[in-house]
């Protein structure tokens, strides 16, 4: 049954309080229609709950704007939601048409630092976020009395000669008076050579639940900085700051501890406001998570990135022994969770469910 306005739902409750389950929740396609935006396709979800989410079927399936009874989850910049014509490929171009949002994705092929690899010049971040879906489909289900939505799709990071050819099979579902998506990808290697493979899934937060006093929970067995600027931070890792000019670009890697299942999770919680974000995620082929703290004025952003790599290039991944391939016809699965933390008890829970670290 779905939870709603502090109290159960059955289907037969919709129906009888309802006229159309449209005034609670649902699924809403739409298209942006000014600015740099113009022509791209959306669907905005929302669970009933006060979660709403909007899904970029022009971008990936990625995820954009994210609320919470109307109180912002995910960073947007000052880019905002633009189309992926306007992607720019080399070197730190992709930062010229990233809006934030609260899921990003990264690869499928390289991401990370720009760099030189195999004979390739390779930009910052990778290109699957800007490639538009394609079969995509939508859908409201019932299962007894627990409704799904549903978003699915595919996106093909392809090249003709000599190039990858890559498929990105997405599911995205959330329930009915739920506070929470789950998102489900297949990777595909549909080419006949065996390609590089690299993903990571860049889950980006902002104020409120970013600010300062905002802290980490992770079940952390290690925390590595990625270079100098984040070794000097090292010692204060967890918690974050307020809006500080002139604040560097911050990595940090993270080891976490599965559960018995083989799941990590990690949130980030603003006690003071009683709200939190959190992931979880299979560990098995996505063995590390990165923390990325970038609390600067306007560019006031906090990064939760599990991944199968790390972030410094796909040199760095070649030279480390490290860079993941595909063989033809073989593909990887990864599920993860999304969700929001409402109420002190959610982050006290969440906090003692994490695996003890020895």
């Amino acid at each position: 049954m779905a939870y709603l306005f502090e109290r159960e739902f059955t289907r037969r409750d919709i129906r009888r309080y309802f006229g159309s389950l449209e005034q609670v929740a649902g699924i809403r396609p739409f298209i942006y229609s000014e600015g740099r935006a113009e022509g791209l396709k959306a669907v905005e979800v929302r669970t009933g709950s006060g979660f709403r989410f909007v899904v970029l079927l022009g971008r990936g399936l990625d995820i954009g704007l994210a609320e919470y009874r109307g109180l912002p989850l995910a960073f947007r910049s000052a880019v905002g939601e633009s189309g992926p014509q306007y992607f720019e490929p080399a070197g730190l171009g992709w930062l010229r048409n990233f809006g934030g949002g609260l899921l990003v994705t990264c690869g499928l092929t390289y991401l990370g630092s720009p760099c030189h690899d195999a004979g390739e010049e390779l930009g910052l971040h990778g290109r699957i976020n800007n490639i538009p879906a394609e079969e995509v489909g939508t859908a409201t289900s019932w299962e007894g009395d627990e409704c799904t939505f549903t978003v699915r799709g595919k996106i093909r990071e392809a090249r003709t000669l000599y190039g990858p050819n890559m498929v990105l099979e997405r599911t995205i579902r959330a329930r009915l008076g739920e506070n929470r998506l789950f998102i489900h990808d297949l990777v595909t290697n549909e080419g006949w050579q065996p390609a590089p493979h690299m993903i990571l899934y860049h889950i980006n937060l902002g104020y409120p639940v970013l600010d300062a006093g905002t802290e980490l929970l992770a079940a952390s067995r290690e925390v590595k900085p990625r270079d100098e600027v984040a070794a000097r931070g090292l010692a204060s890792y967890r918690i974050y700051q307020g809006p500080t000019p002139g604040f560097p670009d911050t990595v940090f890697y993270h080891d976490l501890l599965p559960d018995a299942r083989g799941w990590c999770q990690a949130a980030l919680v603003n006690r003071r406001r009683n709200l939190g974000v959190y992931v979880r995620y299979e560990r098995q082929n996505l063995p590390n998570f990165i923390q990325w703290k970038f609390t600067g004025e306007g560019d006031y952003v906090a990064g939760l990135e599990p991944a199968n790599c790390l972030v410094e290039g796909r040199a760095r991944e070649r030279q480390r022994g490290t860079l993941v391939y595909l063989a033809p016809s073989e593909a990887r699965e990864y599920r993860l969770e999304i969700g929001v933390l409402t109420t002190a008890e959610e982050i006290d829970a969440f906090a003692r469910a994490l695996p003890a670290v020895s």
